[in-house]
């Protein structure tokens, strides 16, 4: 029980900060295209509709490795009849190492951050976290550690700020995995669970239900304040066409590609 309440004063801050920086995440995913979620009809309650599949999935996975982290945990107890559990106590009643180890870990969150403006190696990974948890966290962390309040608030600050890191990491891959779309016309399973619609359609006029855009494929991207906002995988443009003046003919989701597609075909044609 006490590993559970463990678990869980971690568990919810990560979640917290994780979610608050998903939207962000999906902004600059649909930047990428040149509009943002409001204009594609992507609110705060549509992207939780879009992702309920996704949480769920999660739930049930995350349900049993919590029960296989903690059975293992308590074998490991009993295998060294009692020797892992005095010795985690032990690391946690010396406050410079806890104190050490949870500045590491939260200087090391920090990658995710920093990858975004440029690839970074691991032997300049390890400087920034060791040199930021030094700097930034250990001297804070140590005086929080003098009384239980304290304790409490070091955990809900390293569970924040490791949700914060996987956050940014999702933020890295949602922008190159819409690039990937721009380039290849296909979203992968990053995208899918994000909500992100691989929807293409055929688009045609109201008046006479012919086909526009030469009978192209178009993805669409989503609409709002009734307007279609579209992506033409042959031009590379983001297109908005009114909803009454369109039709949507021969919808089709996450379409396959032949090996080797690419977007960009009629654009390389108009290029002098």
């Amino acid at each position: 029980m006490e590993l559970l309440e463990r678990i869980g004063s971690i568990v919810v801050p990560i979640a917290v900060a994780l979610y608050a920086l998903l939207y962000i995440g999906i902004e600059q995913m649909y930047a990428v295209f040149g509009v943002n979620p409001q204009q594609v009809g992507v609110d705060q309650a549509v992207l939780l509709g879009r992702m309920t599949s996704t949480l769920v999935l999660l739930l049930l996975v995350g349900i049993p490795l919590l029960g296989v982290f903690v059975g293992l945990g308590w074998l490991a107890d009993r295998m060294t009849r009692g020797a892992a559990a005095r010795l985690v106590r032990r690391i946690r009643e010396l406050p410079w190492i806890a104190a050490a180890l949870a500045a590491l870990w939260c200087g090391a969150t920090y990658w995710g951050l920093f990858n975004l403006f440029g690839d970074l190696d691991l032997f300049i990974m390890v400087v920034i976290a060791v040199g930021l948890g030094v700097l930034a966290f250990l001297i804070p962390f140590r005086l929080l550690r003098r009384k239980p309040v304290g304790r409490a608030g070091t955990k809900v600050l390293v569970g924040g700020l490791t949700g914060a890191g996987l956050g940014f990491l999702l933020i890295l891959g949602l922008v190159e995995g819409a690039i990937d779309v721009q380039d290849s016309g296909q979203s992968n399973e990053l995208l899918n669970a994000v909500g992100f619609q691989d929807q293409w359609a055929v688009v045609k006029s109201a008046e006479d239900d012919k086909p526009l855009y030469d009978g192209r494929w178009m993805m669409l991207l989503g609409e709002s304040d009734g307007t279609y906002v579209l992506y033409d995988c042959d031009k590379l443009e983001t297109l908005r066409r009114p909803m009454e003046t369109t039709n949507l003919g021969q919808i089709e989701l996450d379409p396959e590609r032949e090996a080797g597609f690419t977007c960009g075909g009629l654009a390389q044609q108009n290029t002098p």
